[in-house]
């Protein structure tokens, strides 16, 4: 009897994970999908440098049509070459500040219709907000998040009206910075972590017409504008962000566009990227079941997992308050 009981038992636990497998095949939205590169036209944003300019070259080595957009006129010409150098190949290049709807608007009609829209400008003032001046505020959130919303207001009609009628994507650089709050980052957080709400909502109003988002969560990444920032970033900032690690650009931009390609909402972008996507899931579109059954089953040991992080942060920013203190 006992091992009748203990049998039962087993096959109880092991028909629960399938059981669990098989709902979450059938209600996770959007359904699973690929994007097609080849012969596609490619729009990338800040494309002359870092993350931009790595997207540009994979993107051209695997047979797309790329176009790039940045403000300087020189360093689009020296990204232009180097791409040529590199595959072959001639891209597209627009000179204009994302911040001007205008100049996005005539860059959209030269340069036809995209396939792949990839917002990956971004700047990054890392400073305590109390010390911080709302006109540097307004400039990182004018670029990373309204930027966004200019680009794909300027160029959403002609993607939506395209005449190659397979699937299209609309893929968003964010940040982990975007996924969870750092300190040194409020603007630079409120502006990534609002794109977010712009990619969740964007997708639910473009699925019918094929077009699907992806947002991209990079760590710190080996570029001139990571260089530029550690100049004035926080010590702070440095201990809790730097618990990541930095990538380097080619690598995150071999994970970004696997992920736009697959199709994925949240694309990680290493180890730690996973953990958070999983950890901050929330309501956010999933089209995995397999990953879906991953963030049910971890969703507790991974916000305890969480909560460790936060108290490991917060003795940190004590530490360095309580040293502080006694240098005064």
């Amino acid at each position: 009897m006992a091992a009748l009981s203990f049998l039962s038992l087993l096959l109880i636990l092991l028909l629960l994970p399938l059981c669990l497998l098989l709902l979450l095949s059938l209600i996770v939205r959007p359904r699973p999908v690929k994007i097609p590169l080849k012969n596609r036209h490619v729009f990338i944003t800040g494309g002359s440098s870092g993350i931009g300019l790595a997207l540009a070259h994979r993107a051209a080595a695997e047979g797309a049509r790329v176009s790039i957009l940045a403000r300087s006129p020189d360093k689009l010409e020296e990204a232009k070459r180097a791409i040529r150098l590199a595959t072959g190949i001639d891209v597209a290049t627009f000179s204009a500040d994302v911040r001007d709807f205008d100049a996005l608007r005539r860059a959209a009609e030269e340069a036809g219709p995209v396939d792949l829209l990839l917002v990956n400008q971004g700047v990054v003032v890392a400073e305590e907000l109390a010390k911080q001046g709302l006109d540097e505020v307004r400039f990182v959130i004018d670029v990373n998040l309204i930027g966004g919303f200019n680009m794909i207001k300027a160029f959403l009609p002609a993607m939506k009206a395209r005449t190659d009628r397979r699937p299209a994507s609309i893929a968003l650089v964010s940040s982990q910075a975007g996924q969870v709050g750092i300190y040194g980052y409020t603007a630079y957080s409120a502006s990534k972590f609002g794109l977010r709400g712009l990619a969740e909502a964007l997708q639910q109003e473009v699925i019918a017409d094929d077009i699907h988002v992806s947002l991209v969560f990079p760590p710190d990444t080996d570029t001139p504008g990571l260089a530029e920032e550690n100049k004035r970033r926080p010590l702070l900032t440095s201990v809790i962000a730097g618990s990541s690690g930095a990538m380097k650009v080619d690598e995150v931009a071999e994970k970004a566009l696997n992920g736009i390609k697959s199709g994925s909402f949240i694309v990680p972008c290493n180890f730690e990227g996973y953990l958070l996507a999983i950890v901050t899931a929330g309501l956010s579109p999933q089209r995995s079941y397999v990953m879906a059954f991953v963030e049910v089953v971890s969703a507790s040991i991974l916000r305890l997992t969480a909560l460790f992080f936060q108290w490991n942060w917060y003795s940190s920013i004590e530490k360095w308050h309580a040293q502080s203190k006694q240098q005064l």
